[in-house]
């Protein structure tokens, strides 16, 4: 559950007159005053469930969270808030109110300690000042309700477990940014917290280290460094990486202050030093999926659907080859030793970790899963996919189709605006092509150009980077479809890098998907659909591969096919950079079948996209213009022309390639909306 603020509760550190604490054992203060609280643990949970709660929630939806199965739920509920009322409800003001069956708690005038965390991390603990940061520190007093677990209540079971390894994530969080900014005296105190809260991390460990050799106390540090290779070998962890870093601090003058780069990735090379030249092997993005929870049984049942579910998301990221994906054995390795997924991240020393649930309501299959940074603890993206199951297989084999697409699209954008703030000087080749990649999703000359450059730089720094080869041919493809240069030599480079990339990885699906746009570029419309085929075999889950089978079949091929594989691609990725030019080729597919109508509204969709090209605009102008809409055709022309003035029809037909009779129809659309 997502934890919003309400933006009318008191600034942080006002003095309300109501108090709620659930960081610890739950407490409720009214006016200094703390009150006493049943002995009831479901009424206690029911209250911090409330608090946390964004908005109103449905009888039902408490029922079944906090009781199993009993024999009058809500019943039991209303004797709940009764005793709820007495704790939080006063003459003037009533806090529990019950609108349309579903119950809220008003904490319009109140201070929970929860709240504001999650309002910090909001914020961004990077930009709160420290001694703010300390007053959120003191806010932790143990796990979210602590005492407050229920028997036989597997769903609050399972919600407290995530709300508590959220706030613990929060809570080392602010210890990472008051190590980073804090006086040098009070770090330690920091660091000792930091590490009683993730002991097997090894951010806090390689901080300690460091800031201890700073400080020249070499024996504290080898001794820390003899008890933490004991307790890592006790769980069969590799310490090699802590023992590096403390060879290393030993080794340098001890200096004044800790960097932020130490501290918040001690594992990185600093900003100036060169990257090497010729990487054995580019280092790619890492994500560790971790097996799913499955809440319909209170039993861990091996090799359930939840965990054939992570099974096949593991599978299919791997054959993405754009990942580096831990492998299943680990990762259920953990999940038997009860290592929960963020401590489970930063163990593998991973990017990026997954985690979800998994369980029944009636007859509806409910897979909740998420996407998290290990580095920030921040939740990168997360779904709820509701779905009944007629049949059960099919369902889950779609849901892991779009879960693979989002986390491989949601990381590429988030590599993407990463590597745009770096210095260009320190780019590495992963880094480069994401650079590359950032540029080129703009779709103009001079952007086109730049992405050019950090796929030569990625290139250079490693010939072996089939990805990198892949992003130039679609610069040099992008050159010749735009006209941006002369056409001949660019389709030409094009087929080149495409080559390239093969040669350095042929089971990377971009490396066919580039061959396949270089083949389209050349006329070789049947090598380029075997290439595509190709990408699409390798990954099913390849969003853009389907969108360029749409886009050849849109123009020479299977206009029907054209559709599918257009709808699939957006199905796969709905935010994908490329999206204007999935809705543009399901629109030139609808004109081949003569439904205008249905083109001119998906054309005039594919236009409304903020990185939409001059030939998308045409797209629109035209589709609109045979469906008899001129009025809204000639405005798309306005844009088109204030995009480029000189842009007609031939230029859009010299870009794509219909057949006479297509080609003879786009004409007929261009004289409409230029009469």
């Amino acid at each position: 559950m997502e934890i919003h603020v309400d933006s009318s509760r008191p600034e942080r550190g006002s003095a309300a007159p109501f108090h709620l604490r659930v960081l610890g054992p739950l407490t409720v203060s009214r006016d200094g005053d703390t009150l006493a609280l049943p002995a009831s643990r479901k009424v206690r949970a029911l209250l911090g469930y409330l608090a946390l709660s964004p908005t109103a929630v449905t009888r039902s939806h408490l029922c079944e969270m906090l009781w199993d199965v009993p024999n009058d739920p809500r019943g039991e509920l209303r004797w709940c808030l009764s005793k709820l009322r007495a704790i939080v409800d006063t003459a003037a003001r009533r806090r529990i109110s019950t609108p349309a069956d579903s119950v809220k708690l008003d904490l319009q005038d109140c201070f929970v300690d929860a709240l504001e965390i999650a309002g910090a991390v909001r914020q961004g603990l990077e930009t709160i000042a420290v001694p703010e940061l300390h007053e959120l520190a003191k806010l932790f007093h143990g796990d979210l309700l602590e005492g407050s677990e229920i028997e036989r209540s597997p769903a609050f079971d399972g919600w407290l477990v995530a709300q508590r390894r959220r706030f613990r994530e929060a809570h080392m969080g602010i210890l990472a940014q008051l190590v980073q900014r804090d006086s040098e005296e009070k770090i330690f105190s920091h660091l000792e917290t930091w590490l009683e809260l993730a002991p097997f991390d090894r951010q806090p460990h390689e901080a300690l280290l460091r800031a201890l050799a700073r400080h020249g106390r070499i024996r504290e540090g080898d001794e820390h460094l003899a008890a933490t290779a004991r307790l890592f070998e006790a769980e069969g962890l590799d310490h090699t990486p802590i023992r590096d870093i403390w060879r290393e601090a030993r080794s340098q003058k001890p200096c004044t202050k800790l960097s932020a780069a130490t501290v918040t990735s001690s594992s990185a090379a600093p900003a100036s030093q060169e990257a090497p030249a010729n990487t054995a092997q580019t280092r790619r993005a890492s994500v560790a999926v971790m097996p799913f929870v499955d809440h319909s049984s209170s039993l861990v049942i091996p090799g359930g659907p939840a965990d054939g579910l992570a099974h096949d998301i593991i599978t299919r990221l791997a054959k993405l080859r754009s990942l580096f994906v831990i492998a299943q054995g680990t990762v259920f390795a953990l999940r038997d030793r009860n290592i929960a997924p963020d401590e489970a991240g930063r163990m593998l020393n991973v990017d990026y970790v997954v985690s979800g649930s998994m369980r029944r309501h009636g007859k509806r299959l409910i897979i909740a899963v998420e996407l998290a940074e290990t580095r920030t603890s921040r939740i990168a993206w997360a779904e709820t996919f509701d779905q009944k199951p007629d049949d059960a297989l099919h369902v889950l084999d779609e849901i892991g189709n779009r879960i693979v697409a989002s986390i491989a699209s949601e990381i590429e954008m988030i590599e993407r605006n990463r590597a745009i703030l770096r210095p260009p000087s320190s780019l590495d080749a992963w880094e480069a092509h994401h650079r590359g990649l950032w540029h080129m999703y703009r779709f103009s000359r001079p952007d086109n150009e730049q992405a050019q450059h950090f796929f030569e730089t990625a290139i250079r720094l490693d010939p072996t980077f089939a990805p990198a080869f892949a992003g130039l041919s679609f610069a040099h493809f992008q050159n010749a479809f735009q006209n941006w240069r002369e056409r001949g030599p660019e389709m030409d480079r094009a087929y080149e890098a495409a080559g390239q990339s093969l040669m350095a990885d042929d089971r990377d699906p971009a490396a066919h998907w580039a061959m396949g746009r270089a083949q389209w570029l050349r006329g070789r419309h049947d090598e380029s659909l075997l290439e595509l085929e190709k990408a699409i075999e390798l990954s099913p889950n390849f969003a853009l591969g389907h969108y360029m089978l749409a886009f050849v079949h849109c123009q020479t091929g299977n206009a029907r096919t054209a559709i599918t594989a257009a709808d699939h691609s957006r199905q796969l990725s709905p935010f994908d950079p490329l999206l204007f030019a999935m809705l543009g080729a399901r629109a030139m597919a609808l004109v081949r079948l003569k439904r205008f109508d249905d083109a001119a509204t998906w054309g005039a969709k594919a236009a409304a996209r903020p990185n939409a090209h001059a030939h998308i605009l045409a797209i629109a102008t035209y589709c609109l213009a045979l469906a008899g809409r001129q009025e809204e055709a000639a405005a798309h022309m306005v844009r088109l022309h204030t995009r480029n003035p000189n842009y007609n029809v031939e230029d859009f037909l010299m870009a794509l390639q219909f057949g006479p009779a297509d080609a003879a129809l786009w004409r007929l659309a261009a004289s409409r909306v230029s009469a």
